[in-house]
């Protein structure tokens, strides 16, 4: 089975609840939209939930979202501006940062960030008779090439039409809240159902079936 979830945002609880109710194993493929870290301020277990993933190895697929990649460029201005002058440098306006440097020595907080970089932005797959084209915030035709922003901030105008021909499905907006949102068309999918605030939810897609879970 295939399994689509985006913007855990640091909530560990959350995720691994979400594996269990979807019975994940092996032989499943899941894909996550991006935004793991930042936002959550209650019991934020960013390492835990990077270390979860790691754990998934090829039957998990992570494509970058843009709170990713704010914490991989601070990581480098950070660790790339001598420590003297560190104290100059603004803090992160997140609680991720601080918690995975008290944990992480520089070389796994440096080996962080280039893998982050090397997270994809799309992702086109086959299933059954639909194709879908999976990212953070928008999708873009195959070929078509765009700035990193586009699929990480999207696009307000792309969520009624989509992209022809495909079924896309993404995270980092929602209209609906904590329930996954399409459009009337029903090409475009916005599983972001709020996981990094307490009252929110961790949305899951199954494209086989568009069976939808959901964790508290």
């Amino acid at each position: 089975m295939h399994y689509v979830v985006a913007d855990i945002h640091n909530n560990y609880e959350r995720f691994t609840k979400l594996l269990k109710k979807i019975d994940f194993s092996k032989g499943d493929k899941l894909y996550i939209l991006g935004d793991i870290f930042d936002r959550s301020d209650y019991n934020p277990q960013p390492l835990e939930v990077y270390y979860e993933i790691l754990k998934l190895k090829d039957s998990c697929k992570v494509l970058a979202g843009n709170h990713d990649y704010l914490l991989a460029d601070y990581i480098l201005a950070y660790y790339n501006t001598p420590e003297k002058k560190r104290k100059k440098i603004p803090e992160y306006r997140y609680n991720t940062f601080e918690i995975l440097s008290n944990r992480l020595p520089v070389a796994d907080m440096l080996r962080l960030a280039a893998n982050i970089y090397n997270w994809s932005f799309e992702e086109e797959i086959e299933v059954g008779k639909h194709i879908f084209l999976l990212a953070h915030a928008m999708t873009t035709k195959p070929g078509v090439i765009c700035d990193k922003s586009v699929y990480m901030y999207g696009d307000e105008n792309f969520y009624k039409k989509g992209t022809e021909g495909y079924i896309s499905v993404c995270g980092h907006y929602n209209p609906s809240g904590n329930l996954i949102w399409k459009n009337d068309i029903e090409n475009v999918y916005l599983i972001d159902c709020g996981a990094g605030y307490k009252s929110g939810r961790l949305g899951c897609l199954r494209l086989e079936d568009f069976k939808e879970f959901y964790v508290e």
